[in-house]
């Protein structure tokens, strides 16, 4: 019997028609003469009916009809009894009086309940992912990543970029992660890499001249996991030549309202706000912000220093964040914001309440009234108000009251689950020191063209160095980072001298790209936005697996395939490769 509707689509006009369904047995009930089946495919539910009077066949076979048993039913389409409409399902007005049935498969019973709301562990979901995918809720994430990569592809190709599909396996070259590596078979001892991102091809072909280039593209990346992070993930890479900064920003800013209007309906507001790297770690603690809400950090590092107080006359910085009406927030509520700080570094969390009788804290007899009100004057204080602090050196107050700052917007219910805020980061260092190595690092990549003004340092003083680098920033989340690119092969040489590289490394690294740029290179820029985390902020999931078909666990395995796996001695052989056990 061939499909004629989908099992969403059938309504009140549709009846009398004569239809065949095909999908999965969601439930079944049997009500003692006549049997009750929800078939469900990726559009929807539909209720079919077995009556022996209509075809005792077909309700002889639909006794032994098990949960996700695949069928197709042919019958004709019927309004459901007055009293019996399912409200909540488009098809909810009609039903199928099913006058032939055919099981096309049977199946076992599911190791959970293929439902919109489930129980299961990840680790059981992801052991079965293709059982866990045809849940409605898993369904739309997907269906939603498709549409957004649709859209950007529409978009992009209006404003005329072309979509160019760079290499897979390429040269392992540093570019701030490790590389997975891949032995050639017919160039013993030799090694490709997995690439963490098209950076090097996408300039070259700003040098090829094609001027727009864009690719929804696969990148690798051997880094520890998180919520957010996959060994393989799917960026929207894009570069353009003659650009600079502010056509970055409007391009992006226009296509993300593009997007969620497409797939979402949702208006974007624009321009995005734009701030400073120094002034978001100022106000935020962080490089991301989640700018939903409205609590900022506040140095009282003067304030703090005239109380008796040791920890604050002793420590370089003092932040602290204002809780509105956090008061009532109790000691174990308050120790466990401490917990977060310590995490984080900080060697304890301070706290004052403010209530009507004066400051409330174990520290409070550590500062006259002067001091308490200055603190209260400086942080536009209210009665009901907790005041936090963290004393330590200026990046770790930062940081870590910056985290607590997000779990303080989440306790009090501070933050528009459903909003979307987008702010861009620029004016990034364009070198952090590594203290374990003692050499520096690029904050970003190695290709991102420094300020002009800051050239003069790049030898002298490479740490106050700014870069034409961009972040932006959704939710809280890194969306993507962009930058203005290096053009200039004596430059670039500069920067990866600061980078500890010599001449030699280099040349044997990056060789073929400094020639590259030898060849009339124009200015170029671009960003690249991760495809996984926007669909995740838009479907409101919280980690990227859930939009992802088949993700790795943060193990980086895969518990469907069992992989990685060993291989067989033949293959290590033909590789000339040994395991050390």
């Amino acid at each position: 019997m061939k499909r004629t509707h989908s099992c969403g689509e059938l309504k009140k006009k549709d009846i009398d028609k004569e239809v065949t369904l095909c999908g999965w047995v969601q439930k079944r009930r049997d009500h003692g003469g006549l049997i009750f089946i929800d078939l469900r495919d990726r559009e929807g539910i539909t209720q079919v009916v077995f009556n022996p009077k209509i075809s005792k066949e077909s309700h002889r076979k639909a006794q032994g009809l098990r949960s996700e048993y695949v069928l197709s039913v042919g019958g004709k389409v019927s309004p459901r009894p007055r009293g019996t409409e399912n409200k909540s399902l488009p098809t909810g007005e009609i039903e199928v009086l099913a006058s032939k049935l055919e099981i096309l498969n049977e199946s076992q019973t599911p190791p959970f309940e293929i439902a919109d709301r489930v129980k299961a562990l990840e680790d059981l979901r992801l052991r079965y992912r293709y059982l866990d995918l045809r849940r409605r809720p898993m369904q739309e994430n997907i269906i939603l990543r498709h549409r957004v990569a649709k859209a950007t592809r529409d978009f992009l190709d209006k404003k005329g970029f072309i979509e160019v599909e760079t290499p897979i396996l390429t040269k392992s070259t540093p570019e701030g992660a490790r590389d997975y590596l891949v032995p050639s078979r017919v160039n013993p001892g030799r090694f490709f890499a997995l690439p963490q991102s098209p950076q090097l091809f996408k300039q070259m072909l700003m040098v090829a001249g094609f001027d727009r280039y864009f690719q929804i593209a696969r990148c690798f990346r051997d880094e520890d996991l998180r919520a957010d992070r996959q060994p393989e993930h799917t960026q929207i890479d894009l570069e353009a030549s003659f650009v600079e900064p502010g056509d970055i920003y409007a391009l992006i800013e226009e296509m993300m309202s593009y997007l969620f209007k497409a797939t979402l309906g949702v208006r974007i507001k624009r321009p995005f706000p734009i701030t400073t790297y120094q002034e978001v770690m100022d106000r935020f603690g962080t490089e991301k912000p989640d700018i939903r809400f409205d609590l900022e950090l506040i140095d009282v590092t003067e304030i703090g220093k005239e109380g008796d107080y040791r920890i604050f006359k002793e420590a370089a910085s003092i932040k602290g964040i204002r809780a509105p009406k956090g008061e009532n927030l109790s000691l174990k509520e308050i120790e466990k914001l401490s917990e977060i700080a310590l995490v984080y570094g900080a060697k304890g969390l301070a706290w004052l309440k403010v209530t009507k009788e004066g400051m409330a804290s174990p520290i409070a007899k550590f500062f006259s009234e002067k001091v308490k009100n200055s603190l209260m004057r400086k942080m536009k204080a209210e009665e009901g108000d907790l005041l936090l602090f963290i004393a330590d050196k200026p990046e770790i107050a930062n940081g870590a009251l910056g985290q607590v700052r997000l779990a303080l917007g989440r306790k009090l219910r501070l933050i528009n689950e459903k909003g979307y805020r987008f702010l861009w980061v620029i004016d990034f260092p364009l070198l952090e020191f590594d203290e374990e190595e003692k050499r520096f690092k690029a904050m970003h990549h190695p290709f991102c063209m420094p300020k002009e003004g800051d050239l003069p340092l790049l030898e002298k003083e490479p740490l106050k160095v700014r870069s034409k680098t961009y972040d932006l920033v959704l939710n809280g989340v890194e969306l993507g980072t962009g930058s203005i690119r290096i053009h200039d092969p004596r430059l670039q040489k500069r920067v990866f001298r600061l980078l500890g590289l010599g001449e030699e490394e280099i040349s044997f690294k990056f060789g073929f790209f400094l020639e590259a740029l030898e060849y009339g290179a124009p200015p170029h820029g671009g960003i690249a936005l991760g495809l996984d985390r926007l669909v995740m902020i838009m479907a409101g999931r919280e980690t990227i697996r859930d939009t992802i078909a088949f993700p790795k666990t943060q193990r980086a395995t895969s518990l469907l395939t069992g992989s990685p796996s060993l291989v067989s001695e033949e293959q290590l052989k033909e590789l000339r490769l040994k395991i050390e056990r």
